[in-house]
């Protein structure tokens, strides 16, 4: 009963801290000590590159909010532990983007605690089929996500070199999470499955690029 009201807890103030808080990164960004060129973007590339690192902002949010909630399902004090230390990367990537988003002079999603409020309803259905089925979610889930930034580096503008190292850096991170969760045991989710979550993550790329 303890650890779950620690996990709960727990839960709770990294969701605090990712909405409304100002995470630190253990890591320093892959944009950290490279020239400053937003002011050489134009206007229109400037507003694009603002507009593409929100919606990879809120990707960190999300991401936040799933592993949170997996780690308050499992019974598995090592995978809790793992899952914890997979949110703490994302925790890098939250404050690289946040700090983009600063350097463009672009804000984040207004919407973030709606997104991260979905998200850990996600995770804790996930979490809830078991083990297996939680990592088979944060494999494929990993797996869009690189997808995802895959497209992005073929969107940014080639000027923005700094939002461009970190964008490419957090693309081998989820790669690397997503060899994790197959290694862990995570198995392949039905075939619906799949399409349904990147319809969804369509939606809230749709509306975190404007909104």
């Amino acid at each position: 009963m303890s650890q779950s009201i620690d996990a709960l807890l727990s839960a709770a103030d990294r969701a605090l801290r990712t909405i409304w808080g100002n995470p630190q990164a253990a890591v320093p960004s892959p944009a950290a000590g490279m020239p400053a060129t937003e002011g050489t973007l134009s206007p229109a590339d400037r507003q694009e590159a603002g507009a593409l690192m929100r919606v990879n902002h809120v990707g960190e949010v999300c991401a936040q909010a799933l592993y949170a909630a997996q780690a308050v399902t499992t019974a598995d004090p090592v995978l809790r532990g793992q899952l914890l230390q997979a949110a703490q990367e994302e925790t890098d990537h939250l404050r690289w983007t946040r700090d983009r988003l600063d350097r463009l002079g672009a804000r984040p999603s207004l919407l973030n605690p709606l997104w991260y409020a979905g998200a850990f309803g996600l995770g804790l259905v996930a979490g809830r089929l078991g083990d297996a089925w939680s990592l088979g979610f944060v494999r494929e889930t990993e797996r869009q996500v690189e997808a995802h930034l895959d497209g992005h580096l073929s969107r940014l503008p080639a000027g923005d070199t700094a939002s461009r190292a970190v964008v490419a850096r957090m693309k081998a991170d989820e790669a690397a999470h997503a060899d994790w969760a197959r290694k862990a045991g995570g198995r392949d989710l039905p075939a619906p499955i799949p399409s349904l979550m990147r319809a969804a993550a369509r939606v809230m790329t749709t509306v975190a690029h404007r909104i």
